[in-house]
């Protein structure tokens, strides 16, 4: 789940926070995506307008690791 969905839904951060049951400066510390922990809860407070995709949060730690491997390949290339 996009934070930028979850806001848009909800209208602001700090009514994103209360659905999450979290203080609204977490909600200002997420990256792009909810963190999992929240997406499930925000799911269901909008009633099914937003969606809980596993796959999504699983795509973006194969990107991130993979980014990581490449940058790690990357410097022992150069040394």
């Amino acid at each position: 789940m996009f934070k930028i969905d979850a806001i848009s839904h909800f209208g602001t951060s700090t009514k994103v926070a209360q659905a999450a049951g979290v203080d609204r400066s977490a909600v200002s510390q997420w990256k792009t995506l909810v963190p999992e922990r929240c997406a499930q809860r925000l799911a269901d407070a909008s009633g099914g307008a937003l969606h809980y995709d596993k796959n999504v949060y699983d795509e973006y730690r194969n990107k991130k690791r993979l980014s990581r491997k490449n940058n790690t390949d990357s410097q022992e290339k150069a040394d």
